[in-house]
């Protein structure tokens, strides 16, 4: 699968949640399961399947994050992501940012390689927006 990157810079094609990467019930479990030990909070795994925000609103996406500040920023500034904007990092896009320093940070044990894969590379999008960034400005 191609390199998929959101409005703020989340890799779908790497998120567990993405509609082409679940492929069974317990796919969802171990996501729902993840983002609770890495994030701090809960989707049931019933609710886990993300169309991914760039799908346009008239084709009705099932998102993730309904309420997230982003997409709709960037939508309403014609932006294929948070890099090309002017203002960057905006307030809405520091809500999104997810440092793996930080999240490492509130364990003892370093984060097994899996679980890096899984659970923090696809949304460490502050290296990723500015390496979009230093490309196009």
């Amino acid at each position: 699968m191609k390199d998929i990157i959101s409005r703020c810079g989340f890799r779908c094609n790497l998120c567990l949640a993405y509609k082409e990467n679940i492929r069974s019930r317990g796919d969802q479990k171990r996501v729902s399961d993840g983002w609770s030990k890495y994030f701090g909070f809960r989707v049931s795994p019933e609710e886990i399947r993300c169309d991914g925000c760039l799908t346009p609103d008239d084709e009705k996406p099932k998102l993730m994050d309904p309420e997230c500040p982003v997409r709709p920023c960037a939508l309403w500034r014609g932006l294929q992501n948070c890099a090309y904007c002017d203002e960057y990092i905006r307030a809405k896009l520091e809500q999104r940012i997810v440092d793996y320093g930080v999240v490492a940070g509130r364990f003892k044990e370093p984060i097994p390689e899996d679980d890096y894969r899984s659970f923090k590379r696809p949304y460490e999008n502050r290296r990723l927006l500015d390496e979009i960034r230093r490309r196009v400005k």
